[in-house]
């Protein structure tokens, strides 16, 4: 029997093995570089099934490699993410998280099970395919410096034959049993910002013996804009947004300080880069023309997300022929960011989407980070068969 009819059998004979791997990674959700009963959980499973994994990478992340036939061949990379959300789950489903206020609503349980589903067949039909595959649990997805970021630092990428990079993530705007793929720029890179404004603080109704940090920061806010407005070239993707706005006063008193926190993003590595620089330089500027004085601070996130051109083309040829051209879809840009992105500039990489939604349209539908997201189980089918023939398939 073929090696694509062997996988598609595999991922829907062991249905209930793949759900159950997630029904109890969904009740045990951990947040970011916590993980460690999440990575004890996929260590055992490993190991039962006569594997060797290489546990405590990086803290929580687990390599393991499956190998086929001249395991010397080839090398190509799978991934997966562990960690979960500080979201109390609103949904109520048996298999609903058991620690209150962490949720796996991103969908790195699934992401998790379909990793885990991949190697299972591609161990069970090690002898229909070349090469090895390493794959790697990664801690730390949500929050900085990223778990990639760790695991690349270790060495984990360190193999200059390596053929690529590959991963998935939930999708609930697309159907199970279908996937997305883009060529290029996918996603944008994500800074964090954090603004201090200083003045001098006093009775609201005498502002002319103070220095309002208020009224500057309200300015600084505006004039921040005219970074991606007239700074960014208008074919190149940009956000700058202020999500807090923290004045401590009071209706009659104004504070000392103001503080501010938001988001930079980009698709452009070398924008980015300048960016920053006018940011800081626009809020010196501005808020010391008002008497103020201001502490900007940039924590730099992950890197924009670059699916390699070549590489990305052959996985979506090999899902095409696996799935059928109709389950395959070409996906918008996004302003999002993943810390895969870090893979992506290490080697060549794909990072793809994986459809969560009912088919008919009318269920799973809610967001990632929304406290009642769930999937269709029916996509752990497609994700785990897809990523095994993506991976077994040179």
């Amino acid at each position: 029997m073929a090696l694509e009819q062997l996988l598609r059998d595999g991922a829907r004979s062991g249905f209930e093995t793949w759900q159950s791997l997630r029904h109890h990674l969904h009740a045990h959700p951990e947040l970011s570089y916590q993980e460690h009963e999440t990575a004890a959980f996929v260590a055992r499973t490993l190991t039962d099934w006569g594997l060797t994994p290489n546990t405590g990478v990086a803290g929580t992340g687990i390599v393991v490699d499956v190998q086929g036939q001249d395991p010397g061949s080839s090398l190509r990379f799978l991934r997966a993410d562990l960690d979960a959300l500080p979201i109390h789950e609103a949904t109520e489903v048996p298999y609903k998280s058991t620690v209150p206020g962490v949720m796996h609503a991103c969908g790195h349980d699934v992401h998790t099970t379909c990793l885990l589903g991949a190697i299972k067949l591609l161990q069970d039909t090690c002898a229909h395919w070349s090469g090895t595959v390493r794959c790697l649990f990664q801690p730390g997805e949500e929050k900085l410096p990223g778990g990639a970021s760790l695991l690349i630092a270790e060495g984990v990428l360190d193999a200059p034959d390596a053929q690529g990079i590959t991963g998935q993530h939930v999708f609930p705007e697309l159907p199970a049993g279908k996937v997305g793929f883009r060529e290029g720029q996918y996603m944008a890179s994500c800074d964090e910002l954090h603004v201090t404004v200083t003045g001098k603080g006093g009775h609201g109704a005498m502002p002319h013996k103070n220095i309002d940090p208020v009224l500057i920061a309200s300015h600084l806010v505006v004039a921040m804009q005219q970074i991606v407005s007239r700074g960014a070239n208008p074919e190149v993707p940009s956000v700058l947004s202020f999500g807090r706005f923290m004045a401590e006063g009071a209706t009659n008193v104004i504070p000392n300080e103001v503080r501010l926190e938001g988001t930079f993003r980009t698709l452009d590595e070398t924008w980015r880069a300048e960016a920053h620089k006018r940011m800081v330089q626009l809020a010196q500027q501005l808020v010391s023309s008002m008497g103020g004085t201001v502490d900007f601070r940039i924590d730099k996130g992950y890197p924009s997300l670059f699916n390699d051109p070549a590489f990305t083309r052959a996985q979506r040829a090999k899902a095409e022929s696996f799935l059928g051209a109709d389950n395959v879809v070409t996906l918008e840009r996004r302003m999002t960011a993943e810390d895969f992105a870090y893979y992506t500039h290490h080697m060549p990489g794909c990072f793809y989407r994986l459809g969560t939604a009912s088919p008919t349209g009318d269920g799973f539908t809610r967001p990632v980070h929304h406290p009642s997201f769930n999937i269709d189980e029916q996509a752990l089918i497609t994700g785990v068969g897809l990523m095994a023939y993506l991976a077994a398939r040179s």
